[in-house]
């Protein structure tokens, strides 16, 4: 049901569909359940598709589309896994922090797009989550490059990427302030490793499979300092939640489609006192309810991309689809491994890997409760303290 969707828009979302089916959802069924990395080969196909340039401009070897078009393959790619659906953003939201000499920072986008030089972000702390403002990574200036100390927490894909977004706070006593700027700065990598001075280990978590998710200690890494950084790196940050909740509200949808569409499969199988299960009201119902919920999140995440592209003011739209979007899902994803009854809560059946990621949209990108409190001060008005 996308009625709202251009012939243009509905082949890409068919594209995405057809390779999920047909790579995406056999590779994540063989590896999550052993927690295994997404193979290279996977990322080099979604390169070739194009996946990793939709909001890259033609220009820089992208497809130049927009945040409806970047929704509907993620969507379609978290039906198979995703991290899949996740690993895109690594290069679509990552191009604008290139820096550098205009044919340096051409090739590294050219090569963004293809899916050949991806990035990561350290933003959380072990102290630090939603208030990303208090973060305590110290970037000090010397000379031309920065000199990074401190501890990373969350950053998922460290070791897989070619560059590191670290966010930190400057550390200049030259220039003392009393709100101390921030600065987003790039340390770069070879891909499959750590970067140097860095050490640091995988976080164990019970889902989110198909790539590692990093605890980080920077000891004295050096990086150049960019002549375009703005001090504003937070302010950077925060301005870009609009389009990634967005996107968690796509991956959201995705599983909870995914688990509806495996739980109605199964119940037209399952036989119960002589009856397919999908002849039983108590089913049916769960699946009216469902599919009712699936679409009413996909409708809004519709409408938050759409202002998006027409660069109208979104803030509340985006945390409203992401807010429910993620609430939906957990309950949907639940209620389909309830169909499934005993054979639900197996590895045999991907609803409990659905189930688990969509637990996971509720927590990053902004809290469920970051995102009630956004929408409640621009309907009320902030708390006065």
């Amino acid at each position: 049901m996308s009625p709202i969707l251009t012939d243009e828009q509905k082949m890409i979302q068919q594209l995405a569909r057809d390779f999920t089916r047909d790579v995406v959802r056999p590779v994540a069924d063989r590896l999550d359940p052993e927690k295994g990395d997404m193979p290279p080969e996977l990322i080099a196909q979604m390169g070739e598709l194009g996946f990793f340039g939709i909001l890259i401009p033609e220009e820089f070897g992208g497809l130049g589309l927009g945040a409806m078009e970047y929704c509907l393959v993620a969507e379609e790619l978290a039906k198979g896994w995703m991290s899949v659906a996740s690993v895109i953003a690594r290069g679509n939201t990552f191009y604008r922090s290139i820096q550098g000499p205009d044919d340096v920072r051409r090739a590294k986008i050219e090569a963004m797009a293809r899916g050949k030089y991806l990035g990561a972000a350290a933003l959380s702390e072990p102290q630090t989550g939603s208030d990303l403002s208090s973060v305590a990574c110290k970037a000090r200036p010397e000379g031309d490059d920065w000199v990074i100390t401190g501890n990373k927490y969350w950053c998922t894909f460290a070791d897989g990427a070619d560059f590191i977004s670290v966010l930190c706070r400057v550390d200049d006593p030259a220039n003392p302030s009393e709100k101390p700027e921030t600065v987003s700065v790039i340390v770069e990598k070879p891909r499959g490793q750590l970067p140097a001075g860095v050490t640091g280990s995988p976080i164990p978590k019970i889902g989110y499979f198909g790539w590692k998710t990093w605890e980080l200690r920077f000891e004295g890494v050096r990086a150049p300092r960019q002549p375009r950084s703005s001090g504003r790196g937070f302010q950077e940050a925060a301005a870009s939640l609009e389009l990634a909740r967005s996107h968690t509200a796509a991956r959201s949808i995705g599983l909870a489609q995914a688990a509806l569409d495996h739980a109605i499969g199964y119940a037209r199988e399952r036989v119960q006192f002589g009856n397919p299960i999908i002849d039983f009201q108590a089913i049916r119902f769960k699946i009216a309810t469902m599919a009712t919920e699936i679409e009413a999140a996909r409708q809004l995440m519709y409408l938050s991309c759409a202002l998006i592209d027409a660069k109208e003011p979104a803030s509340i739209q985006t945390s409203m689809a992401k807010f429910y979007a993620a609430e939906m899902a957990e309950r949907v994803t639940s209620e389909a491994l309830q169909i499934l009854g005993g054979a639900g809560y197996t590895t045999l059946h991907p609803v409990e890997r659905f189930w688990r990621d969509a637990r996971l949209t509720k927590i990053f990108e902004g809290t469920s409760e970051i995102q009630q409190r956004i929408i409640s001060d621009r309907l009320l008005g902030k708390v006065k303290r």
